[in-house]
């Protein structure tokens, strides 16, 4: 069974520009996080010295800030995402729903 309304919003222009804008914005926020998050992990698994190295005198090495920028940059793209969702993404949908609805 197929229902006529989503038949319709599926098939509107609209609707297929917010699919692949959002589908592209995930993926390439997808793939930054990844890149981070993993080149993180590799310099774990292949240059623990490096992170190892103190910075300066004191106690907190080189790994310490590194791991708090991959946390931060988490936040950052996560803040991203949700304030061009909460424009672009949903102004899209209103239009969409408000042309279906007529």
């Amino acid at each position: 069974m197929s229902d006529p309304v989503v038949d319709k919003i599926q098939s509107h222009p609209k609707y297929l520009e917010l699919k692949k804008k959002r589908n592209s914005f995930g993926w390439l926020l997808t793939i930054l996080m990844m890149v981070v998050y993993y080149g993180y992990i590799a310099l774990i698994a292949f240059d623990k010295q490096f992170l190892a190295q103190r910075i300066g005198a004191g106690v907190t090495s080189f790994g310490v800030p590194i791991g708090l920028g991959v946390i931060l940059f988490t936040i950052l793209i996560t803040a991203i995402y949700v304030r061009r969702a909460n424009s672009e993404f949903d102004n899209l949908t209103a239009a969409i729903l408000k042309d279906v609805s007529k």
